[in-house]
């Protein structure tokens, strides 16, 4: 399905603003949290007084009776892999600060400046969309062009499926995604699945990031009484008081939730300016490395 004008006017207003905000805002700031994570092993040596405790290696320290540390060097360039819910819900949003604002505009603006963020830095980049499947993969790239096809493929997407499995999302990027990587996990996380435990296990193994993007909405409609309404992940209508409505799981639980698993993970509103946003976080994140 191709895209009508305003929508294209609307991906070109993303572009044109994610490369400009990350070179005024986010690009410092992005390398400075993940600085020095593209880590290789390279060999164990015996330990030198001074050396960092937290690389000794017990299996061979056991085994020779003297302590031996694992030397690693830094990769000069990283891999950041984007994995993108655009599940249903993300297309529901009361409109932001300029009326237009769902979250799928929200998220597809995250997804640029990390794209932009992360090429600047000369580091590859690559997109996972998922709604209860995956829908898409692009490998990762450091071309300039690639930027444009990464906000795209996430403002225009028309999922095969509406619902939402981050579990399933994260299993196929551990598979996917064998060498140390920074991922970057958006979302709004109206996912009822168990998907704590594949966070965790994912948080170990790489520099996980979740953004959890949510509208005001999620907490209510006050002065509203009963409403028709569609879900927008099962298609089912169904007759609602919407007074009383609220997302089952509020923002702070969501993003409690995530950090608890292991995630550097930072609220995002559809009425937020997204690329300060990233700024606040990735300066946070690098002032406690």
């Amino acid at each position: 399905m191709s895209l009508t004008p305003e929508e294209l006017r609307e991906l070109r207003r993303i572009h044109v603003a994610a490369g400009r905000r990350v070179d005024s805002l986010l690009s410092g700031d992005y390398r400075s949290a993940v600085r020095g994570r593209g880590m290789e092993f390279e060999e164990v040596r015996a330990y030198v007084p001074g050396d960092d405790v937290r690389h000794i290696d017990w299996n061979v320290t056991a085994r020779s009776g003297e302590p031996f540390i694992k030397v690693f060097r830094e990769e000069r360039q990283q891999t950041v892999q984007l994995v993108v819910d655009v599940s249903g819900s993300t297309k529901v949003g009361s409109g932001g600060r300029d009326g237009r604002t769902l979250r799928r505009l929200q998220i597809a603006r995250v997804a640029g400046g990390i794209a932009y963020a992360s090429i600047r830095n000369r580091d590859r980049v690559g997109l996972v969309t998922f709604t209860d499947r995956v829908e898409q993969y692009l490998p990762p790239r450091t071309r300039r062009g690639h930027v444009w096809a990464v906000i795209q493929s996430v403002f225009e997407a028309q999922g095969r499926h509406r619902g939402t499995n981050i579990e399933a999302a994260l299993s196929y990027v551990a598979r996917t995604q064998r060498r140390r990587a920074v991922i970057i996990l958006v979302s709004d996380f109206m996912d009822q699945g168990k998907w704590s435990d594949a966070v965790r296990r994912l948080a170990r193994r790489h520099q996980l990031h979740a953004i959890c993007v949510h509208d005001p909405r999620d907490v209510g409609f006050r002065g509203m009484g009963l409403a028709e309404i569609v879900d927008a992940e099962t298609g089912r209508t169904r007759l609602v008081d919407l007074s009383s409505f609220a997302a089952q799981q509020g923002v702070a639980a969501r993003v409690g939730a995530l950090r608890r698993a292991g995630a550097k993970a930072v609220a995002l509103s559809t009425e937020d300016d997204p690329f300060l946003v990233l700024h606040q976080h990735f300066q946070a994140v690098g002032a406690h490395r």
